[in-house]
């Protein structure tokens, strides 16, 4: 694909807008992108993935709502990297970063992504025996909850359930 601005060159930057609903798209070249004073990722003042989730983490404003010790006191054992500076730079330091930060990811992810677990598409075909796997998966959930809260009748309402579902998967 070619830039739509020159037609010369080969378009490597793509760009989708969406301004008051409406949608637009650019595929243009570098050079042509600098002209019309885009802002290139990668580039000095470009817009880059870690400075979004930076403003996403939006630390000073957690720390204020007084969820668990400071942000610059949480500290990966494996490679030192404080929770600060991953807010800082958008990215950790080693694997073990996302157990020693959990506590605050769980709700960056959340708001990112609407939920902490990925969910993704069910085929419609074969779809229903996923479905119902999903559903006894939460309602063990409540189920749980429910026993430690010592709501006995409706727990066992949703011990019934579940089992209604595991049999129609094994009908399936």
């Amino acid at each position: 694909m070619h830039c739509q601005e020159c037609g010369q060159k080969p378009a490597t930057l793509h760009f989708t807008k969406i301004v008051n609903g409406e949608k637009t798209e650019f595929h243009i070249c570098e050079s042509c992108a600098r002209e019309k004073g885009e802002s290139l990722p990668g580039t000095p003042g470009g817009f880059s993935i870690h400075s979004l989730l930076s403003g996403l983490l939006d630390f000073e404003k957690t720390n204020q709502t007084g969820l668990g010790p400071k942000p610059q006191t949480i500290r990966c054992d494996e490679c030192g990297l404080t929770y600060s500076q991953f807010s800082k730079i958008g990215r950790f330091g080693c694997s073990s970063c996302y157990k020693h930060f959990t506590d605050r990811l769980d709700p960056l992810f959340k708001r990112v992504h609407g939920s902490t677990s990925h969910v993704g598409k069910i085929p419609k075909r074969s779809g229903g025996q996923i479905q119902f796997k999903r559903e006894i998966e939460q309602l063990k959930l409540e189920l749980h909850q429910k026993i430690e809260q010592e709501e006995f009748e409706s727990a066992a309402e949703l011990r019934d359930r579940i089992r209604e579902l595991e049999r129609k998967i094994t009908e399936m």
